[in-house]
């Protein structure tokens, strides 16, 4: 049994993660940051959900370049060959769930 207060958490350096589970290779992990990522496609799939804070998610999209805001609560599912690349507004705390390993 783990209980997690995400709202408390700050890791040492940007995009800085807590490991939460590992579950039979699908990771879950808290993530605080106040700098954004860098574009990256994961290995697989991606569930993205902001816990505090906001964040632009900067995605490709049939080679568009598109932009949404997420604020916390929402959820952005990156598919298979997705680029994409998250910039907090301030701080944010992020829970992503994801293959191990994953970029």
């Amino acid at each position: 049994m783990k209980i997690v207060r995400s709202k408390t958490f700050r890791a040492e350096r940007a995009w800085g993660a807590l490991d939460i589970a590992n579950m039979n290779g699908v990771t879950t992990r808290l993530h605080w940051t106040d700098q954004p990522y860098r574009w990256h496609v994961n290995d697989g799939e991606e569930v993205f959900a902001v816990l505090d804070g906001e964040v632009d998610m900067h995605y490709r999209e049939n080679g568009v370049a598109q932009r949404v805001r997420l604020q916390t609560g929402d959820v952005f599912f990156a598919g298979v060959g997705c680029e994409h690349v998250a910039h907090p507004i301030g701080e944010a705390r992020i829970l992503v769930v994801e293959k191990e390993g994953s970029v």
